[in-house]
């Protein structure tokens, strides 16, 4: 018997039978909200499940797989500490093989709607028996109306900006006496876009202690999915509910004080910068949204990082959850189709093996980009299964959208890399934002940019075999001719879009040799890429760019 079963076991022994039992999913690590936060012990027990069917379903980061299950563990121990019955149970198939015998034997059993629709799937033939009841999520700060109301028609397009100055005002969250957003604005997101040069000095993530129950789960994730990428790092790991308050202590002395100016900002130096590191645990609801934003809005800070932050919170992580609802995750509705593979400008290249580890698991095992910006951020992931929200968006999905990879392929990849995604936040923010593939449902244009943004905001050029401010024949980023030639491939279907004529203009401005120089670096860079072989200044030489006939 494992350590964590003899603890459970013997905590149940002294625990009465209960009533009933409530199925606590993984994104519901909490005894603070739903029915758990409303019950006596001898009237509701609790069950919870593990299911290995659903780790293997995609290459998930081991450290993902670790974090879930040793919080997941934990928290059966600290509710069974309590005084509550708790059972647990390892499911032979998906979870619904699990609850169905166990609701057969002990009764219909209740649980909060999970916040990730494969799960509801998997639980949806024991809903359609009765065998689960599922009861409204109280772990979200927004409400459908809150979404309904913020569009001026009820239906897409929807936009975060209006979602967030609705919230805003219908609770009260940094609003003054007269119902006007403090400091006169709702979004200091304009002064927020600062680099960082080495000062204030970035905080150094802290460690945790590694208890025998974490330990075990460590070694189990090495043994039963050692084929899936990834470092694993049980240090790293908050896994108990001290834990988890330590991490949030931590945040709050350490990020957020100078998180506002430097949100946008990347560096070698540092992966997270400012970045609080909460998310995975706020999205198993070991810290909870409402008091997260509650916390924020009580401290002493800068506004510009005080209001960054609760938009993060209060703003995109509500509005992605409510846009994914209300599409069922981009299946139907403006922008999506009955297969949930969306993608309004036709991307479809596979993703290249650049964004696998380039260590590991054979399976998984990558190759570089010759694009210190891709290769570190992609480094970055695989270390630790993190990388913060700009890296995400400017680099990952930013040269994947140029490179024109299919959204799905891409979406995947992120949901099985990151320790906090789950479809909900995944499919809205890389099939949504990430690559534009299923259009201005949620955002109004693509979120594209060649060598200068990512030399302006970052050190990633710097050491880089690439210069961001060379022609590309002569030793030049190549992301820049990339940025032009994503233009004119969807110039067709962009050319209504009000945020991109600008850009648009100036492409058309662009020469006949320019047009196919950049056309030229596409494929070179699909080619290379697709091959699992880096770009060098020397694929990109003149002769090169004048021989390679485009696609």
């Amino acid at each position: 018997m494992t350590v964590f079963a003899s603890r459970l076991k013997l905590l149940n022994q002294t625990t009465p039978p209960p009533a009933a039992f409530v199925f606590v999913p993984y994104d519901q690590l909490t005894t603070a909200i739903g029915p758990l936060s409303r019950s006596s012990p001898a009237a509701l027990g609790v069950v919870v499940v593990e299911c290995p069917a659903k780790a293997d379903r995609r290459p998930y980061h081991r450290q993902k797989l670790a974090l879930l299950l040793t919080n997941l563990r934990h928290f059966a121990l600290e509710v069974a500490a309590s005084g509550r019955r708790v059972l647990h149970v390892v499911a032979d198939g998906d979870y619904a093989s699990a609850l169905g015998p166990f609701a057969a034997e002990h009764g219909p059993v209740h649980c909060m709607r999970p916040a990730e629709r494969e799960l509801r799937e998997d639980l949806r033939p024991l809903v359609e028996q009765g065998l689960v009841r599922l009861l409204p999520h109280e772990g979200w700060l927004s409400t459908d109306e809150d979404f309904q109301q913020a569009s001026k028609t009820g239906e897409a397009p929807w936009r975060m900006d209006a979602f967030y100055r609705a919230i805003r005002r219908r609770t009260g969250i940094l609003m003054d006496a007269r119902d006007k957003p403090l400091g006169g604005r709702f979004s200091f997101d304009g002064d927020n876009r600062q680099p960082w040069k080495g000062v204030p000095l970035a905080p150094t993530q802290p460690r945790f202690v590694v208890d025998d129950i974490t330990a075990e789960v460590v070694d189990l994730v090495r043994r039963r999915f050692g084929n899936h990428p990834g470092e694993l790092d049980a240090g790293a790991i908050p896994a108990t509910i001290d834990d988890a308050e330590q991490l949030w202590a931590w945040a709050m002395a350490s990020c957020l004080p100078h998180f506002g100016p430097f949100e946008d900002a990347m560096s070698t130096r540092s992966r997270g910068l400012f970045h609080s590191r909460i998310s995975p645990l706020m999205n198993l609801h070991r810290l909870l949204p409402r008091r997260i934003v509650d916390d924020v809005t009580a401290l002493e800070l800068p506004l510009s990082s005080q209001e960054g932050f609760i938009r993060q919170v209060l703003g995109w992580r509500e509005f992605v959850h409510r846009v994914h609802e209300a599409t069922d995750g981009f299946r139907t509705g403006p922008g999506g189709d009955v297969n949930g593979l969306p993608s309004v400008l036709g991307a479809h290249l596979p993703l290249p093996a650049a964004y696998w580890p380039t260590s590991g698991p054979t399976p998984w095992q990558g190759a570089p980009s010759g694009l210190r910006c891709l290769d570190t951020v992609v480094e970055d992931v695989w270390a630790e299964g993190y990388s913060h929200h700009i890296t995400r968006l400017m680099v990952l999905a930013n040269i994947g959208a140029l490179l024109d990879v299919s959204p799905r392929e891409l979406t995947d990849w992120f949901w099985a890399a990151y320790t906090d995604a789950y479809d909900w936040v995944v499919e809205p923010n890389v099939l949504g934002m990430g690559t534009f593939a299923v259009g201005d449902v949620m955002t109004t244009k693509p979120y594209i940019a060649g060598a200068a943004y990512v030399d302006k905001m970052s050190d990633y050029c710097r050491g880089c075999a690439f210069s961001p401010k060379k022609p590309v024949a002569e030793g030049g980023c190549p992301l820049t001719s990339l940025y032009w030639a994503y233009l004119q491939r969807h110039e067709a279907i962009l050319r209504n879009n009000e945020r991109l004529k600008l850009p648009l203009a100036s492409m058309r401005k662009r020469s006949a040799a320019d047009h196919d120089r950049a056309a030229s670096v596409y494929t070179i860079t699909t080619r290379a890429l697709g091959r699992g072989e880096p770009v060098t200044p020397a694929s990109y030489a003149s002769s090169s760019l004048t021989t390679t006939t485009t696609t």
